[in-house]
């Protein structure tokens, strides 16, 4: 007794859909068929079937199991290359639960790279969108800069100058200006690969500049980029007055 091609595929347990796509990708061949012109399927169909089925469930493209039944050598190499894309598959799996196992658990940002410290949900909404841009261009080595950074307590004057309002007046802007700068100073000596926009960025200088640009304009107020501006200011005075003392001191004729 023949199968017609709707219980071919219930044995097989796929789709009569499938079969027939089967049979115009050429994978399964077509069968013979009766005097009222409806296909009659057999054993071999079913075992052909199944095969094929047994290939695409391991994974294997329909366009490789042809390649796949030419031979041992060329079905191994078939399945080691298979086999190596399903554990980078499980890797990124693996490091996406712990990821979200971060976000539910520690109430880590959903935006933010998961190897930022918890203390990163702290900040304020600016700060966030900040190093949220700043992720496009960072190397990994300016990443852990970063993390260090955050890792360490906030002080007065980072929290003064989070917590500036727009039209903060200009005494207010000059003070936290003066009480940065020394700690920007220290930051640079300690993390100097922050400082060289060459060597931290991932991006052409060109571009890392256009997102720093952008994040400062659109993320802090005008008060706040008038602070960073003037601590800028004082640093530059403050190293040009080391160089000049450097100039007049009189060389060691001994």
């Amino acid at each position: 007794m023949a199968w017609s091609t709707s219980q071919l595929a219930e044995l097989a347990g796929t789709t009569l859909k499938t079969v027939r796509h089967y049979h115009q990708v050429g994978l399964l061949e077509e069968p013979e068929r009766a005097g009222n012109g409806y296909k009659q399927y057999g054993a071999r169909h079913l075992v052909r079937l199944l095969r094929i089925r047994r290939l695409v469930d391991l994974g294997l493209a329909l366009s490789d199991i042809p390649s796949a039944e030419a031979g041992d050598e060329e079905v191994e190499r078939l399945l080691r290359s298979l086999d190596a894309e399903l554990a980078a598959s499980i890797d990124r799996q693996q490091r996406m639960r712990r990821e979200l196992a971060a976000i539910l658990d520690d109430r880590a940002s959903v935006d933010l790279p998961a190897d930022l410290p918890a203390s990163v949900k702290d900040l304020p909404e600016s700060d966030r969108s900040f190093l949220v841009a700043f992720s496009s261009f960072l190397t990994p080595s300016a990443m852990s800069a970063v993390r260090e950074q955050l890792s360490a307590p906030r002080s007065d004057a980072a929290a003064r100058f989070e917590a500036l309002s727009a039209d903060a007046p200009e005494e207010s802007r000059r003070d936290i200006a003066e009480r940065m700068a020394p700690e920007v100073r220290r930051q640079k000596q300690d993390h100097p690969l922050l400082h060289d926009l060459s060597s931290y960025s991932r991006r052409e200088e060109a571009v890392a500049r256009s997102v720093i640009v952008h994040a400062l304009v659109e993320f802090y107020n005008e008060a706040h980029i008038d602070v960073l501006r003037r601590v800028n200011a004082l640093l530059s005075d403050e190293d040009a007055a080391a160089a000049d003392t450097a100039a007049t001191v009189p060389g060691d004729d001994t």
